[in-house]
């Protein structure tokens, strides 16, 4: 019952936010009751901190994979994470245009203030790794002989990063992920003109 709950709460969260769900909303739709749901994480403060630091976890993971991947260019991790980010958004927008929410991260940002301190704490953790993941692949880049040795590794990461923490709101905003791919690639294209080797 723990994992349904927290699986719904997910699908939930992102969907509608934190003011958007609530216990009841939860005990329908799993056909169980309130006093159920509290039983297994006391309150709704609880239930969206383990379910976010859950979240955070695994695409911490996934998207250290993608910017690790050995044997590979930037551009080709950029196009990586672009189809990682892809398959994320077509769960939430399957017609491709609906501009619906489809990150968790990106969702709970807004909703900071809601959040436990432990919660928001993990979110600002989130963007860190997130920083030093990406550096790190601007780093292999250049030991790789793509990019020259002064490239600017922090500069470079910071744009990275701030299109990866805007992915959400930026594909809301278009109504499409076409809007999020012309970001990447053109920024892809921007680094190698200016550092490529």
């Amino acid at each position: 019952m723990r994992s349904d709950i927290k699986a719904l709460a997910l699908d939930l969260l992102i969907r509608h936010g934190y003011r958007g769900v609530s216990f009841g909303d939860l005990a329908e739709a799993l056909g169980t009751t309130r006093a159920n749901i509290h039983y297994h994480f006391g309150n709704k403060q609880n239930l969206v901190e383990e379910v976010l630091e859950d979240y955070i976890r695994a695409t911490s993971e996934q998207t250290r994979a993608v910017w690790s991947r050995p044997g590979i260019s930037l551009s080709e991790r950029i196009e990586a994470m672009l189809e990682y980010s892809r398959a994320r958004y077509r769960k939430y927008n399957p017609a491709g245009d609906e501009g619906r929410p489809w990150s968790l991260i990106a969702r709970m940002r807004q909703d900071a203030d809601a959040l436990t301190p432990k919660a928001r704490a993990a979110l600002q953790q989130f963007g860190r790794d997130l920083n030093a993941t990406i550096a790190a692949a601007i780093e292999d880049a250049k030991a790789a002989g793509e990019f020259i040795p002064s490239t600017p590794v922090q500069d470079v990461a910071l744009q990275l990063v701030s299109i990866a923490n805007s992915a959400g709101p930026i594909t809301q905003d278009a109504r499409s992920f076409e809007r999020l791919e012309e970001l990447y690639r053109g920024f892809a294209r921007i680094v190698t003109q200016a550092f490529g080797e």
